[in-house]
């Protein structure tokens, strides 16, 4: 305690902070900061680095860093807590919210709120308030300094699956919160709550699927709010204190591909949400996807811009999107402040699927990734990938996006993990540029009857596989999970559910039935098939998995560029520039250069013309570009790939650049490291 508070006194008024995730609460990740400059930044060196020491296998670490009174708050791959002096990387405190328990599976995780004297993090089904001088739960929050985030959301806290990967916001006494929940049946509500920050209370709550009597209960079937799930802010919140607003981006109702009970335009599923900050009112919403049935979650929270529109300023939001675009809105109203057309899509021809007629499409800015796989697109990396591709291409359904998923397979283009993504966008209000990176590598759903017959595939293969192969890391493999886990282990992961996985504690003795099969393939559980149509939670279809459309070699089907920068001019709703981003280390080699890589985590502008962004998940890099002309200015290889937003501060006269570093993204190696860099005091 004594050593934070000597930190705390020791800075001044001259040092800039990182007060929250994605700088502010506006989420624009930009910073004021001029003294590392497009002339020097080639100079940049590790100023000191920190290992938590906590990887394991497919582990990742995605915390962008809050720095406040010279000390920096961030989570590690097991979820710990740890306080550093964000001077010298020295440990001042660390949190363990399992109590020592081992990790049987990856969290994902984006960071702590600091709040006076608290720092309030999630783990699994709860939320904590820690005392900042010591790292321990404050006892006057919650039951003993935690509030369980499964009660208060109105339906039986045992038989739901909540979790928040993305920090909450403050407003003046309260913190509001999104949550992530499964995107499987059976579902739990993405409700956005408000809780006190002094005793954890929940104080208001907007329910993202409505109850009866609310706006929008009409656009789903009449028990939906009851049973369906989803609709959640996963990826945070933005908050305009001046205007009392706070803004949510909301995901895809549950399940994500077939929607046959919940037939309907499904508010507020997919929507940019604009809610009045002290009671949780709705003000405004506009809804980017009606009746998704593509996993096409808005991906990050708004970025809170000002834009010159028709001459004059416009206090605006940005929200980008999994299929590439951009909408653009008055931030007071909701009005678009460029066109958007609502252009007709597909039927679907699965039993029982009514999809929506329209769509809508944003007319500018222009889309900032490509919108469909076709046979032109087809890679010409080697000639037996580009005939492989291509076979397999052609017994697949590829219409561009708004293809309705079938029996015969889908193509999503951008995909489950296109276009724009949860780092989300940097904006730096004198040039107008809104920076996003993007990833643009196809994924293929494919629709099969549900078995009523069996336990595992009518519970667990839609996103593990009808033989356990899962699509790791995204969803690990199953296969001979037995000689990883001891049953404790698989029946308390089946039970209590984690992340997007739901609890199957409801099943209650087959939960050891599902566990006897995945430890020795005997389904021995039975099921009544007339039984189980009649469950509100049935489907008559389900995926047959997560499928990453890859070559025969594992690299992206298409043409590069497979990962994009991207600078776009919210003033003239035109695309500045764009750049691929990253490199395959082992095609590098070969001299394949420049094709761009899937990358995770997002940008940092600052006010001296950089543009700061790690991201590139084979190549593990930090870059710094020229943000003007996408040109690149200096660079490095981290002990992990970045997959996680920088944070930018300073201290005592001098800059510093931070990354966690904790790599594990599809197939990437893992690592637990905190990294930060300066310049050398001759440069400053």
């Amino acid at each position: 305690m004594k050593a934070l508070l000597l930190l705390m006194a020791a800075a001044t008024a001259t040092d800039t902070e990182w007060p929250a995730n994605g700088g502010s609460t506006y989420n624009l990740r930009y910073s004021p900061l001029t003294q590392i400059t497009p002339g020097n930044v080639g100079r940049l060196k590790v100023a000191w680095t920190y290992d938590s020491h906590d990887s394991f296998k497919d582990s990742e670490m995605q915390s962008n860093p809050v720095v406040v009174d010279g000390t920096l708050y961030a989570t590690t791959p097991t979820l710990q807590v740890v306080a550093l002096d964000a001077r010298t990387g020295r440990e001042v405190w660390k949190f363990d919210p399992s109590g020592g328990v081992a990790p049987t599976h990856r969290i994902r995780h984006r960071g702590v709120t600091v709040y006076q004297d608290r720092v309030f993090v999630t783990y699994r089904n709860f939320l904590y308030a820690l005392d900042r001088a010591t790292g321990k739960p404050l006892a006057g929050f919650g039951a003993a300094g935690r509030v369980d985030l499964r009660e208060g959301l109105g339906r039986p806290a045992d038989r739901m699956s909540v979790s928040a990967s993305s920090p909450g916001v403050i407003f003046e006494d309260l913190l509001i919160l999104g949550s992530t929940v499964p995107e499987t049946l059976p579902g739990s509500p993405g409700h956005i709550r408000a809780f006190d920050v002094k005793t954890g209370r929940q104080r208001w709550i907007f329910h993202t699927i409505p109850w009866p009597g609310e706006p929008g209960y009409e656009t789903w079937p009449k028990n939906a709010y009851q049973i369906s799930g989803g609709a959640n802010a996963w990826s945070g919140l933005s908050l305009d204190p001046k205007l009392g607003m706070v803004f949510a981006a909301t995901g895809s109702a549950s399940f994500d591909f077939y929607g046959a009970n919940r037939i309907g335009d499904n508010l507020y599923a997919n929507c940019v949400l604009a809610l009045d900050a002290r009671t949780g009112r709705h003000i405004w919403h506009f809804q980017g996807v009606r009746h998704d049935v593509w996993d096409l979650d808005f991906p990050a929270p708004p970025s809170l811009v000002t834009v010159q529109h028709n001459g004059k300023p416009v206090e605006a939001l940005a929200q980008i999107t999994k299929m590439g675009t951009v909408f653009v809105l008055d931030r007071r109203s909701g009005k678009p402040l460029f066109p958007i057309q609502y252009r007709k899509v597909p039927a679907s021809a699965l039993e029982g699927e009514k999809l929506a007629d329209t769509q809508p499409y944003p007319v500018a800015p222009p889309p900032f990734t490509r919108q469909a796989f076709t046979r032109d697109m087809v890679t010409n990396r080697t000639p037996e990938a580009h005939a492989a591709v291509l076979a397999q291409l052609e017994k697949l359904d590829s219409n561009g996006m708004y293809t309705p998923p079938g029996k015969r397979g889908t193509v999503l283009m951008p995909g489950t993990d296109g276009g724009g993504e949860w780092g989300g966008a940097a904006y730096d209000e004198k040039a107008g540029l809104l920076f996003v990176n993007s990833n643009e590598q196809p994924w293929v759903i494919r629709m099969v009857t549900h078995d009523t017959t069996s336990l595992y595939k009518n519970n667990c293969a839609s996103c593990h596989g009808d033989h356990l192969e899962g699509a790791p890391p995204t969803f690990p493999t199953l296969v001979d999970i037995g000689k990883r886990l001891s049953r404790e282990q698989i029946t308390r992961i089946v039970r209590e559910g984690t992340g997007r996985m739901p609890s199957f504690d409801y099943l209650e003795k087959n939960v050891d039935e599902i566990v006897e099969f995945l430890e020795t393939g005997k389904d021995t559980g039975v099921i009544d098939p007339v039984a189980a149509t009649k469950d509100p939670n049935w489907l008559k279809y389900r995926n047959e998995g997560y499928i990453l459309f890859r070559d025969p070699d594992g690299y992206p089907p298409l043409t590069p560029p497979w990962g994009t920068l991207n600078a776009i001019d919210l003033n003239q709703g035109t695309i500045r520039w764009q750049i691929p981003l990253g490199e395959y280390p082992e095609l590098v080699a070969k001299g394949i250069t420049h094709t761009g890589s899937d990358n995770y985590g997002g940008p940092v502008v600052t006010a001296s013309g950089l543009l700061f962004i790690a991201a590139t998940n084979f190549d593990k890099k930090l870059r710094a570009f020229d943000e003007l002309t996408g040109r690149l200015l200096w660079e490095t290889v981290l002990p992990a790939a970045g997959n996680a937003t920088p944070a930018l501060y300073s201290l005592d006269g001098k800059q510093y650049v931070v990354i966690v570093c904790g790599g594990g993204k599809n197939g990437a190696a893992s690592g637990s490291s905190i990294v930060a860099f300066s310049l050398p005091d001759s440069a400053t």
